[in-house]
């Protein structure tokens, strides 16, 4: 049987009505996942937080904007990525992803 981290942010997140899916979120999504070997733990964070913002899924963003920058994205490459996106998926996504990212960067300046 597998220990849980019950600190895991899909644990606090959910894992109190989503036992499951916090433990595959654990499991198979950072456990596996995010630790392949083909893609870098950096090109993974430009490919997720691409992703969010092109689907417009701000509540994810400030996880993975924090979790890019612990994995060497900087604030300007991050601002680089979203400008380039707002080409692609569109003004408001763009905008509504600044949003986020000017939050984690006052928390960010804050440590």
């Amino acid at each position: 049987m597998t220990t849980r981290d019950t600190h895991s942010p899909a644990q606090t997140a959910f894992g109190d009505i989503a036992s499951e899916f916090a433990n595959l979120t654990d499991d198979i999504l950072f456990n596996q996942v995010w630790e392949g070997q083909t893609l870098s733990s950096r090109q993974r964070s430009l490919i997720t937080v691409s992703a969010l913002v092109a689907m417009n899924r701000g509540e994810q963003l400030p996880f993975h904007l924090h979790r890019a920058i612990e994995n060497g994205v900087s604030i300007e490459e991050l601002s680089a990525v979203i400008t380039h996106l707002a080409f692609y998926s569109g003004w408001p996504c763009a905008a509504s992803a600044f949003e986020r990212l000017k939050d984690v960067k006052i928390a960010q300046e804050q440590k």
